[in-house]
């Protein structure tokens, strides 16, 4: 009975993969430049068809689009970019056979199928590191908010990413303070790059952290930043976020900005905000600072003071 419904679940993601691959030939033919003039509809009624799909992930994907034409300059390219990742995604489902294991999991999980916890715990291999909480970012979907928390261990200095949900109105899981650490096992989610995990077991009390730098762990240049995140794109086309920990300075000129000890610089995300607080920290001093880096800029999440203490950003 299971595998049957699995299969009946393939069959349906597949056939609404195939009309969303109509959909987005039908935008480019028609030109970019209707987008500016249709309403969010446009983009619901593509999603609420990926619902009906079973492909939820997508339906998530399409509904962000409605915002990308009304994003500023630049924003045709990067409404272009968003349609050839979608049908990439589509094309790699529809071909899932031919992919290796992890990238067909990473493919799998950004259309919408799940692991359960237990099933992951119970096939997962436990990875023991005295994990440092680096960053936090919670964000609100529809009617949902996640927390995203960032991990990095001590000894292997291996990112990891903890997901909470909260439905509207009801409390994020707050074991995870920025700052602290833990003695813990995590369990990784199968993907092409396993970043995503679940906390097993923890083995001691939640304790403050040393800043990053200290101990094995390592601050990254921009330069390193960089080519991590062109080795990851490579492995996964659609990450949309990347662990960042730099020994950096801010500046407001030419444009909101870090640069590190070299001169190299990367922008600050538009959508970060004034960043006041990550000014005021540094006063024109380098510090360290934790975050994600996206296609569209550096968001600052932690910065650590003169005297070793994490602050959220």
């Amino acid at each position: 009975m299971a595998e049957s419904r699995v299969e009946q679940r393939e069959a349906r993601v597949a056939t609404g993969l195939a009309e969303l691959d109509r959909w987005l030939c039908d935008q480019v033919r028609q030109g970019l430049a209707i987008s500016q003039q249709a309403g969010y509809r446009h983009w619901d009624d593509i999603a609420a068809r990926m619902v009906d799909a079973q492909a939820a992930g997508l339906a998530e994907r399409l509904r962000a689009l409605a915002a990308l034409p009304r994003s500023g300059p630049g924003w045709e390219g990067r409404l272009l970019e968003e349609y050839a990742l979608l049908r990439l995604l589509t094309v790699a489902y529809l071909e899932r056979a031919a992919l290796p294991p992890p990238l067909r999991d990473t493919v799998r999980s950004r259309i919408g199928f799940t692991v359960r916890q237990a099933d992951l715990l119970a096939s997962g291999q436990p990875v023991r590191d005295h994990w440092h909480v680096l960053a936090r970012r919670d964000l609100d979907q529809e009617r949902l908010r996640v927390r995203r928390v960032w991990l990095r261990g001590r000894a292997s200095g291996r990112y990891a990413l903890v997901l909470s949900f909260a439905a509207a109105g009801q409390s994020l899981d707050d074991s995870l303070a920025v700052g602290t650490g833990a003695d813990a096992e995590l369990v990784f989610y199968p993907a092409a790059i396993p970043l995503r995990a679940l906390v097993a077991t923890s083995r001691d009390a939640v304790q403050p952290g040393p800043p990053p730098g200290e101990g094995v762990e390592g601050v990254e240049g921009v330069a390193e930043l960089l080519a991590s995140w062109a080795r990851a794109l490579g492995e996964d086309p659609w990450l949309e976020a990347w662990p960042a920990v730099l020994t950096v300075t801010p500046a407001r000129s030419p444009g909101p900005c870090v640069f590190d000890a070299s001169g190299d610089a990367l922008p600050l995300h538009p959508g970060a905000g004034d960043c006041w607080t990550l000014f005021a920290l540094s006063g024109g001093r380098p510090l360290t600072v934790a975050g994600e880096w996206t296609p569209r800029g550096l968001w600052p999440l932690t910065a650590w003071d003169e005297g070793g203490m994490a602050v959220p950003l």
